[in-house]
């Protein structure tokens, strides 16, 4: 088991953290890259051109990594990291996850909605499980998630998961078994790490919902 609470594969690729020092799969990682202007960027689709600065999917520890210098070690020069580096990461985690939540909406592998939830778990379709953190305790609490491990994602918000459905609020969701179901647990484990010390109401105001109140 690695950071975040996922499993390390065999042959999955590792990266070294330049805070902790520690050796991990690199998908427990957040990786960096320097731009034209010797400006820190986050890179989460690992796409950018560049020798890449891998730091964990922790808040604490990017937060640490921009405020002692930790980048301009690792990359052998002097590089400026931005305000809010840390809340930059985790708002582009959780867009990454949205967006993957909605592609798996587009492909009929994912519901939201009480009864529909409901009726997925109870007939064994659905393998993950999604609640907004900030939705009511007691309607969270009648639905179990599938059995097995990291099969319960509980850090997103009501806004957020609403979006990627395409309304306003979404308390509850179920996803499919299949590879976009997989990329959502492993996107929303990096996420779980940047979301300490951020509340519902804060990450709502950032991607404009409200927070819920009732079952939807």
């Amino acid at each position: 088991m690695t950071r975040g609470g996922r499993v390390k594969l065999q042959d999955e690729p590792e990266r070294k953290c330049i805070v902790s020092g520690e050796t991990g799969p690199k998908g427990g990682l957040v990786r960096f890259v320097i731009g034209p202007s010797g400006e820190v960027v986050p890179d989460i689709l690992e796409r950018l051109p560049g020798r890449g600065i891998w730091v964990s999917a922790d808040r604490a520890l990017i937060e640490k990594a921009a405020q002692k210098g930790l980048f301009s070690r690792a990359a052998r020069q002097a590089v400026k990291a931005p305000d809010g580096l840390a809340d930059l990461v985790a708002e582009l985690l959780a867009r990454r996850v949205i967006d993957l939540i909605a592609l798996a909406r587009k492909a009929g592998d994912a519901v939201t909605g009480y009864e529909k939830v409901k009726e997925w778990l109870v007939s064994g379709r659905a393998k993950l499980l999604i609640q907004a953190e900030d939705g009511s305790e007691r309607g969270k609490a009648k639905l179990r998630p599938p059995a097995g491990e990291n099969r319960l994602i509980s850090w997103l918000t009501a806004g957020e998961l609403g979006l990627a459905f395409g309304r306003e609020r979404a308390i509850h969701a179920a996803l499919a078994a299949g590879g976009l179901t997989t990329r959502v647990a492993e996107e929303a484990a990096r996420l779980a790490g940047m979301r300490q010390g951020q509340g519902a109401r804060e990450t709502d105001r950032q991607f404009g919902g409200e927070t819920a109140g009732k079952d939807m």
